[in-house]
C-alpha cells in the first residue's frame, strides 16, 4: 500500500532515509515504511502509574510526533493543553508498543480503497487485514477469544465498527475485551473479580456480555441504539437478574451532543422514575457533554423499570485511566448530580489492575499496553 507522509517524514521518504528524531535510533521495517525508534517515557522513580504532565521527560514536539507518525489534529482539546498533551501522548504511546512487538503500521482510512493517494500512515493503528488475522490488538488468547465471539454475531440493531476494533490501538472498546475478556473465559474468576472491584454488588456473576444493549432502538428499554462496552450480568438467587453495565474511555474525550427531540421524553421519564436525580439534573446533562454518560446510565434504569421485573438490581461503571482528566471530571460533576449514587460508580484502570485480582502476566501486559511509563 503506498502512502504519503508530510514534513519531516515526507523528506525522509524522498531521500529514501529512515525517520529520526532528535536523539533517536532508526530502523527500517518490513512494510517498506520506515520509522524511528521512539523515545521512552521516563518517569522518576517510585511514581505511581498515572499521568502526570510535571514528571514526563518533555512535552513531545510536533517533529516527534510527525516522525512517529501521531501527529493528529484531532488529539487536540481547545483551552486545555494537559488533555492534548495527553491524548498526544498515548497515542505516542500506542505506537512506541506497536513497534516494540514488530506489528505493522496502519493508515487513515484504516481500509484504503487500492490507489488511495490521500491515504497516511497512523502510528497507532495496525494494518488491518494483518490484524484480522493475528488479533495484535488484544493481549490475552481470552481477550481475542472474547472478540472473534463476539463479531461471529450481531445483537438487532447493533452499531459495531469493527475496524476500529481490531486496528485502533487506541480503541476503548478494544481496551474492554483487554481488560475484561480473560474473565468471560472464566465466570468464577469474573465473579471474584467484580466482588473485589465493587464488593457491595450482589449475587453472583453469571455471564460476561460485550458490546450489549437488551434492546436497542425499542422503547420498552431506552429506545437509542446505546450499548455498554461490558455487562456483567448477576444471578440475584431469587429468580432474577441484575447488570453491572461497563464503559470504558481510554484516549476519548466527552463531547457535548443534543439527543433526539422525538426521545427525549422517554429519557425524562426514566430519568424521574428512577428517583436518583437531583431537581436540576436533566438540564445539567441535556445537550451537554455529560449526555454520554447519563444515557449509558438510563440503559441501566431501564432494566430496572421494565415491565417484565426480571431485573432487580443495577449499576453503570466509567472506567478509564487516571491521566484522562475529561472523564475524571465528567464522572465527578454527574455524581454530583444524584441524590442516590448506589446505581453509578466510576474507578480508573490503575484502580483496576492495582486489585491484583486478574492474572498477573495479563495485569503486567495492560500496564505496559495503556499506561504510559
Amino acid at each position: 500500500m503506498k502512502v504519503k507522509v508530510t514534513h519531516v517524514a515526507t523528506q525522509a521518504l524522498r531521500r529514501r532515509q529512515p525517520i529520526v528524531r532528535p536523539g533517536g535510533r532508526a530502523r527500517n521495517r518490513p512494510d517498506g515504511l520506515f520509522v524511528a525508534r521512539m523515545k521512552p517515557i521516563r518517569r522518576e522513580r517510585n511514581s505511581p502509574d498515572t499521568y502526570d504532565v510535571a514528571v514526563a521527560e518533555e512535552s513531545l514536539s510536533q517533529e516527534e510526533l510527525e516522525a512517529a507518525h501521531c501527529w493528529e489534529a484531532d488529539d487536540r482539546v481547545p483551552r486545555r493543553p494537559q488533555l492534548t498533551e495527553f491524548r498526544r501522548r498515548l497515542r505516542y504511546h500506542q505506537a512506541q508498543w506497536r513497534e516494540a512487538q514488530g506489528h505493522p503500521i496502519g493508515s487513515q482510512p484504516i481500509a484504503p480503497r487500492p490507489g488511495d493517494r490521500s491515504a497516511r500512515p497512523v502510528g497507532s493503528r495496525l494494518q488491518l487485514d494483518y490484524a484480522k488475522e493475528t488479533g495484535a490488538n488484544f493481549l490475552t488468547t481470552g481477550a481475542l477469544g472474547s472478540a472473534r465471539a463476539r463479531t461471529s454475531f450481531i445483537e438487532p440493531n447493533q452499531s459495531f465498527d469493527h475496524q476500529r476494533l481490531w486496528a485502533d490501538l487506541l480503541s476503548s472498546v478494544s481496551m474492554a475485551f483487554n481488560l475484561f475478556g480473560d474473565l468471560a473465559a472464566d465466570i468464577g474468576l469474573a465473579d471474584r473479580a467484580v466482588h473485589t472491584w465493587w464488593p457491595d454488588v450482589p449475587g453472583s456473576v453469571s455471564e460476561v456480555r460485550f458490546a450489549h444493549s437488551p434492546g436497542r432502538l425499542d422503547p420498552a428499554w431506552l429506545g437509542n441504539l446505546v450499548d455498554w462496552d461490558v455487562a456483567f450480568v448477576l444471578d440475584l438467587g431469587d429468580g432474577t437478574q441484575g447488570i453491572v453495565g461497563v464503559v470504558t474511555a481510554y484516549h476519548d474525550v466527552n463531547r457535548r451532543q443534543p439527543p433526539k427531540p422525538k426521545r427525549l421524553p422517554r429519557y425524562r421519564e426514566i430519568t424521574d422514575t428512577s428517583g436518583f436525580f437531583g431537581p436540576a439534573a436533566i438540564d445539567a446533562v441535556n445537550g451537554t457533554e455529560l449526555i454520554h454518560i447519563w444515557l449509558r446510565h438510563l440503559l441501566v434504569l431501564s432494566m430496572l423499570q421494565h415491565s417484565s421485573r426480571a431485573w432487580r438490581w443495577g449499576r453503570l461503571v466509567v472506567v478509564y485511566p487516571a491521566g484522562n482528566t475529561d472523564y475524571a471530571d465528567a464522572c465527578a460533576r454527574y455524581r454530583d448530580l444524584l441524590v442516590d449514587a448506589s446505581t453509578f460508580s466510576s474507578v480508573t484502570v490503575e484502580e483496576l489492575l492495582d486489585a491484583k485480582v486478574l492474572p498477573a502476566r495479563t495485569a503486567t501486559a495492560l500496564r505496559k499496553r495503556y499506561i504510559p511509563g
